[in-house]
């Protein structure tokens, strides 16, 4: 991955303003990598003596409570105090990070709208970024966006300005949106960047188990529940899928966060090629996808489910019944098989 110079340069011309008011937006359902490039970014920008406020739609999962910095991450639905309206409205910057679209805020999305004079910089790794950004850092090709964000600080400020702080933030995201270094875009430049990290703080063996040793009884529970009870498989072994209803999570004190890395299990067979977690919500049903090799999701996603994200991670919505979303799905499964893209 190459940053353009004259994007670089043009950043670093908008940030050359003393005291700049900037909010840092993240997309609906916040992961380890929107919330480490997140306060990373925040990190930097104070550095530079810059106002940075960090916003999310909702709650970021409880696993995550352990990252240095996140209490100042103001979620919007639980903002009772309009800490996130105000700086929004105030904002000389915009940073929208690990998102590629306005839409993907949610709730948050007119909150943003409604300022129309800061301006936007998008910083993210999704495909198809929409336009009507003042500035974009759009690499697909890179495995996460906290990877663009170490390569941006680097440019700016060189690696010396990477604190531990901003180290491990940068770290998570990196880790959880590679799956701990095993998915795709494994590139030696991103190898290169966690020996930095390492260099400047990280204790990988920590950090690891801050992650992914963390979750509670419920959630353990509620795994064996999904694995055992709700996977199925089609299309000869090759395809599988899990559906969780709201009162099924109730049972087990589902938390957000809970069902993270459920729709990858199922990749775990040697066989199988594409996996789906449907995901009940009160107006809606997420759906979640994940494919490995050339089985590309992201076009399955924006086909069958008005959705996206990467080739081999993407997702949707649907408006309708589980029943229906499931049965969908299955006939979906079989034309993309048809059609050859499976």
């Amino acid at each position: 991955m190459k940053l353009s110079t004259d994007q670089v340069d043009r950043l670093r011309q908008m940030l050359s303003t003393p005291g700049l008011r900037a909010a840092i937006v993240s997309h609906t359902n916040p992961d380890g990598d929107a919330v480490g490039s997140s306060l990373a970014w925040a990190g930097a920008l104070r550095a530079l003596g810059h106002e940075a406020t960090c916003i999310v739609p909702n709650k970021y999962p409880y696993f995550l409570d352990w990252m240095p910095g996140i209490e100042e991450v103001v979620v919007f639905r639980n903002d009772t105090e309009g800490r996130a309206a105000r700086a929004l409205a105030e904002a000389d910057l915009i940073f929208c990070l690990d998102f590629n679209a306005v839409s993907r805020l949610e709730i948050l999305s007119d909150t943003l709208s409604a300022n129309t004079s800061a301006r936007r910089i998008l910083i993210d790794h999704h495909l198809s970024p929409d336009e009507g950004f003042d500035l974009m850092f759009s690499y697909p090709g890179a495995s996460s966006t906290c990877y663009i964000m170490y390569r941006l600080i680097e440019a700016l400020f060189g690696t010396e300005a990477i604190t531990q702080q901003m180290a491990e933030a940068l770290y998570v995201g990196m880790m959880t949106d590679t799956g701990n270094f095993a998915f795709s875009s494994l590139t030696p430049g991103l190898f290169r960047a966690v020996a930095t990290l390492v260099e400047r703080g990280v204790h990988v063996p920590t950090v690891y188990n801050n992650v992914y040793n963390a979750y509670t009884e419920g959630r353990a529970r509620l795994f064996g529940y999904a694995i055992n009870r709700k996977m199925q498989l089609i299309e000869d072994g090759t395809v599988a899928y899990m559906s969780l209803m709201e009162h099924e999570m109730r049972r087990f004190g589902f938390q957000q966060g809970d069902s993270e890395g459920f729709v990858n299990y199922a990749l775990t067979i040697k066989k199988m090629k594409m996996s789906a977690m449907f995901l009940a919500h009160r107006k809606f049903i997420r759906v979640s996808l994940r494919s490995r090799g050339d089985v590309d999701v992201n076009l399955f996603a924006r086909k069958y489910f008005n959705g996206g994200g990467h080739k081999n991670a993407a997702g949707g919505k649907s408006y309708d019944t589980m029943e229906e979303t499931i049965a969908r799905y299955v006939r979906s499964v079989r034309e993309f098989a048809e059609d050859g893209y499976l």
